[in-house]
């Protein structure tokens, strides 16, 4: 069944764990949780390096969490996401740019195996329209991501990096599913996406993981979780219309 905006009434954090082993995951894991994080997300670093016993790792270590595996699925899209969702995910990912028959198969896997289904519009000629797109075939929740190769790449050509917050409120005002906002986000942007209307805001580079290495980031990283969790819950989401 599909979750629309007004149901998030409270803001929910998800921490993108974007690491290459199961240990320093569940280390990290572990202490996002005791810090209030809401959502695990198995990174695709640590889907590529760990895979199903990576999923399995953290659903026996974190029983009721929801945990999102973020596929990027391009094909094979009913066995990938079965194949997650049989690990103890709660949520998949699949691409917008993939083919239509693609989307269709997960959203069907997604009902199959009682998972939701992520769509993301990364790379999308027309965000907007990526977004809507995917809720037109079923997906439960739309990710709003501007990459990761994109966003190095432009900077270092000295232009403005791009950010999700450009077309987040267009995006939010087209759709009726939920929307996360996923891409080199600031402190200052993360705690503003539920004021954008998106009430799933990610963790990860470079606010709690080294973008350059898929380290765990150095610091206190419990302490400043926390406090970012608590900013974050505090806020309002913004309700479509308003």
């Amino acid at each position: 069944m599909t979750i629309h905006q007004p149901a998030f009434t409270r803001p929910i954090v998800q921490i993108s764990l974007d690491l290459t082993n199961i240990d320093e995951a569940l280390e990290t894991a572990a202490l996002a949780m005791r810090a209030g994080v809401d959502w695990l997300e198995a990174g695709t670093p640590l889907i590529l390096a760990e895979g199903l016993h990576g999923i399995r790792a953290l659903r026996k270590a974190f029983p009721g969490v929801p945990i999102v595996a973020d596929l990027k699925t391009m094909d094979g899209g009913y066995l990938e996401a079965q194949m997650m969702a049989q690990a103890g995910a709660t949520h998949v990912v699949v691409m917008a740019r993939a083919h239509e028959e693609t989307i269709r198969c997960v959203v069907k896997a997604g009902k199959d195996f009682g998972v939701q289904v992520m769509g993301d519009n990364m790379i999308c000629p027309d965000m907007v329209a990526g977004a809507k797109w995917l809720e037109d075939l079923g997906c439960d929740y739309v990710i709003h991501h501007i990459g990761y190769d994109e966003r190095r790449g432009i900077a270092a050509r000295g232009m403005r990096m791009p950010s999700p917050l450009d077309q987040l409120r267009q995006v939010v005002d087209a759709i009726k599913i939920p929307v996360q906002a996923v891409g080199g986000l600031s402190l200052e942007q993360a705690i503003q996406c539920p004021e954008y209307g998106a009430p799933l805001v990610v963790l990860g580079a470079p606010l709690t993981i080294d973008a350059d290495a898929f380290k765990t980031a150095t610091g206190d990283l419990e302490a400043s979780l926390r406090m970012i969790c608590e900013k974050i819950h505090a806020s309002q989401v913004r309700q479509l219309g308003s």
